[in-house]
């Protein structure tokens, strides 16, 4: 990366994530992830991309790099959350998902937000 950018503490990243059996098949386990993001600061922001690092069982991390989340760049008031879900697919689990979002305040100032690292696990059903 070319720039080294703040990290911010005040806003807060939640995630939930589900074995989406349905979809899943041998060699290709799917995860829905849900997420919401809280504006806890004192500004109005707006997300503007993503970064995620993406490790499985077996392989190297692979690397996922875009615009916002879902097709939207949201722009988020002070005490304003923003959810929204996804999903991953992986052949090998167990892995885990970790990363940042690249904000920018009114200003232009831009800013990371750490994503909490989450684990893609098979439920214990399938461990069998």
């Amino acid at each position: 990366m070319s720039e080294e950018l703040p990290i911010r503490q005040d806003i807060e990243v939640e995630v939930e994530v589900l074995y989406a059996d349905q979809h899943s098949r041998p060699g290709e386990h799917v995860f829905v992830y849900f997420i919401t993001i809280t504006n806890h600061g004192a500004e109005t922001v707006q997300l503007l991309s993503r970064h995620w690092v993406i490790t499985q069982a077996v392989g190297q991390p692979e690397e996922v790099i875009g615009p916002g989340v879902v097709g939207e760049q949201p722009v988020l008031e002070p005490g304003q959350a923003y959810r929204y879900n996804s999903f991953c697919p992986i052949a090998r689990p167990p892995g885990q998902m970790r990363g940042w979002y690249t904000f920018q305040n009114i200003l232009g100032h831009r800013f990371r937000v750490a994503i909490p690292p989450f684990d893609l696990r098979l439920p214990q059903r399938h461990l069998n």
